[in-house]
């Protein structure tokens, strides 16, 4: 049988790796450049990694804008995993595959009628997220976006050094305080004394921060994003607190756990 060439698939990209951050041994940033790629900022893209002959490949959502020349990925090692130790592997330079048509509904609804929109993640699970800021703070100061629309975000980790992005969203919410606000806390905070944030999980906080923001199911869309346990304690809070309409709730999960 002959050896597949997965380099002349049409369905996708060869995209090279032009940055990496490690954030944490198992937490790191890549940017990749292939061709022409338009998307929505929520969407997600599917990468790919040749392996023993065969193609492997995971959908991962999207953190850089679509304006950006680029596109940027936050990824979590999973060490049994199919794609991120592959992924782990990836330095500047280096090749990998991403298909040419992102997916995903997991985009701000502008549209709905709800002007608030709660945004909840765990770590990797910022990256919608982060896709959302930076374009809207992009089209505010080009005058695209007038402010009527208002971001939350509750962001959810164990330690300070998961916040792959912590230092980017507290510089936009100081910039962009009219409209988006930037809570991260951390679940372990025994382990860093110098932490002077907010602490508990995302979902431990999520009454405290929904009753101080004045937000409910009448007036915000919620979109939960990351650990599949997150995901269920907060749609449950919510629903008690008049999140009852299926559009009032998006979710995206990263995983779905073994039963």
């Amino acid at each position: 049988m002959p050896t597949p060439d997965f380099k002349a698939d049409d369905r996708f990209y060869r995209a090279q790796v032009t940055k990496r951050i490690d954030f944490a041994p198992d937490l790191w940033m890549i940017r990749i450049r292939g061709g022409e790629f338009q998307f929505v900022p929520g969407q997600y893209a599917t990468l790919g990694v040749e392996h023993n002959g065969k193609r492997v490949e995971r959908p991962y959502s999207i953190a850089s804008s679509p304006f950006e020349d680029e596109i940027e990925f936050f990824f979590e090692l999973v060490p049994e995993g199919a794609l991120t130790p592959l992924l782990h592997k990836l330095q500047p330079g280096d090749e990998l595959q991403m298909r040419k048509v992102p997916k995903g509904r997991f985009v701000l609804d502008t549209t709905g009628g709800r002007k608030n929109h709660l945004l909840i993640s765990t770590v990797t699970g910022v990256a919608p997220f982060v896709s959302f800021v930076r374009t809207l703070y992009k089209d505010w100061k080009e005058g695209r976006f007038d402010g009527a629309h208002r971001l939350f975000l509750l962001n959810g980790a164990s330690r300070p050094f998961e916040f792959g992005y912590l230092d980017e969203l507290q510089h936009f919410a100081q910039l962009a305080s009219p409209w988006f606000t930037y809570v991260p806390t951390v679940s372990r905070p025994w382990e860093h004394a110098d932490w002077r944030g907010e602490i508990g999980r995302a979902d431990d906080v999520l009454r405290k921060y929904a009753d101080q923001w004045g937000l409910d199911g009448g007036n915000t869309a919620a979109y939960l994003c990351g650990h599949p346990e997150m995901i269920e304690h907060s749609k449950a809070i919510l629903k008690r607190r008049g999140f009852t309409d299926k559009s009032a709730i998006k979710e995206e999960i990263y995983w779905v756990p073994a039963k």
